[in-house]
């Protein structure tokens, strides 16, 4: 396993777009990265077995092709960003939508992790059974659900998802 890809991958990808501004690269690789490669993937599946059509009107090559010519200091005002999409959509959109928090695309598998007892002990013998490979520390296996349990459910949940995963996957190659 080349440890090193990952980061090349992400360097490549931060690298990419050739005359942009600093905040422009980290959306740029946030949109490949984040958004391409996991939140739509995981709405578009969720809601194909729902029988739910779902667009992206922000996200057309137009708009898209918008948001770049916008220079990053009126993308990012006060440490605010989309403050001039919400000054633009004043009139447009109710008050309650214009201020209301950021909502993640994320499941809230840590949240299930914590309060449902079958999924909790699925990932837990799925990280035990990572602990006898070599990729990771045990410390570090074992920090994880300890924090899942202590501090934060969510954050430290979708680790402990991709660590389930991983051995999962590893499981189902031994096969």
């Amino acid at each position: 396993i080349d440890s090193e890809k990952p980061l090349d991958l992400l360097r490549e990808s931060y690298h990419r777009p050739q005359q942009a501004s600093t905040l422009n690269r980290m959306l740029y690789m946030d949109w490949k990265t984040t958004l391409h490669d996991n939140d739509l993937v995981k709405v578009n599946k969720m809601c194909e077995m729902a029988g739910v059509t779902v667009r992206y009107p922000l996200l057309t090559q137009e708009i898209v092709g918008l948001s770049c010519q916008i220079p990053s200091v009126d993308k990012l005002q006060a440490k605010e960003l989309r403050k001039f999409y919400k000054q633009a959509m004043v009139g447009f959109l109710p008050e309650e939508i214009l201020h209301k928090s950021k909502h993640g695309l994320g499941l809230p598998f840590g949240v299930w992790l914590k309060d449902y007892q079958p999924l909790k002990d699925l990932a837990y013998d799925s990280i035990n059974s990572l602990k006898k490979r070599p990729y990771f520390k045990t410390e570090f296996l074992d920090h994880a659900i300890k924090m899942h349990q202590s501090i934060h459910a969510g954050y430290y949940g979708e680790l402990i998802w991709i660590l389930m995963m991983l051995e999962l996957w590893f499981q189902g190659k031994e096969r």
